[in-house]
């Protein structure tokens, strides 16, 4: 397989966890529209009904499957409804996550008095929410032979982001798990298997709006900040992060594990100046 067939999801079934969130409604259309068979994973019936409607308006299939990636029985029953539709998993996007309004440390807050409980939860969702689909999707992926999985880190992972302690914390060590599960499910299954990550740079979506806009829905002068130290000077559209998605999900990227893949309009490479 060369030339752009190497891009191609046709025939695999792809799981996204959070794919009722911003940026998983784009993952998910995204791999759709490159010919996966979509998993819509996420505790929002609504949306996530939503969200397979749409793809298959555009002549995809999805199924929506509720679920708790925190609840490892819940993700085994997800888990066994995929199989029972599809037979199979060939790749999986771990994009549940954000952060916990109780986990943000505001200005005017004294740095000491930030409630560890709610950073431990900021923790969990994003680390743990990304560690027990790994294990139980993935599984799946290792015994078969062959697959990817696709977590998201951050740009907090790389430099220090302000306010968002456990966050950072939690994204800082998502990258360490993705080099780590990177090579043992190499060494212990295939050269097939592979974990890589993207680490998206400032987006708007629904878990950062109340940070980065005012009621009239200009910026604050925090999203402001980003964006004047932004090389493009923008903020990312979603559909921007899409790409890497379906490079890193295909056999495009076949060589390619333990990586994380910035896409962060320049903001990590410029010092500013």
């Amino acid at each position: 397989m060369d030339g752009i067939e190497q891009f191609s999801l046709s025939g695999k079934v792809i799981v996204i966890t959070g794919a009722t969130g911003v940026l998983g409604e784009s993952f998910a259309l995204a791999t759709a529209a490159a010919g996966a068979k979509v998993a819509v994973l996420g505790r929002n019936r609504e949306k996530a009904d939503a969200r397979v409607a749409a793809i298959k308006k555009n002549g995809g299939e999805a199924i929506a499957v509720l679920t708790d990636v925190l609840d490892e029985q819940a993700v085994n029953q997800a888990k066994n409804q995929i199989l029972d539709t599809w037979g199979t998993i060939d790749g999986l996007v771990n994009a549940a996550g954000g952060n916990i309004p109780g986990a943000t440390i505001g200005p005017d807050q004294n740095l000491f008095d930030a409630k560890i409980t709610d950073t431990q939860k900021a923790v969990e969702l994003n680390l743990f929410g990304t560690v027990i689909p790994t294990h139980i999707f993935g599984r799946v992926i290792a015994e078969k032979g062959k697959g990817s999985i696709v977590n998201i880190s951050s740009l907090a992972a790389q430099q220090a982001i302000t306010r968002v302690m456990g966050y950072n914390m939690a994204k800082c060590a998502i990258e360490g798990y993705t080099k780590w599960m990177a090579v043992e499910l190499a060494q212990r299954y295939s050269d097939k298997v592979r974990v890589n990550a993207i680490a998206p740079g400032v987006f708007l979506t629904e878990q950062n709006r109340t940070l980065l806009t005012n009621p009239n829905g200009s910026y604050t002068d925090r999203a402001q900040r980003f964006v004047n130290n932004t090389a493009f000077g923008r903020l990312g559209d979603p559909k921007e992060l899409t790409g890497t998605l379906i490079f890193l999900l295909s056999d495009a990227s076949g060589f390619i594990s333990g990586e994380t893949i910035l896409v962060d309009g320049g903001f990590n490479a410029w010092s500013g100046v």
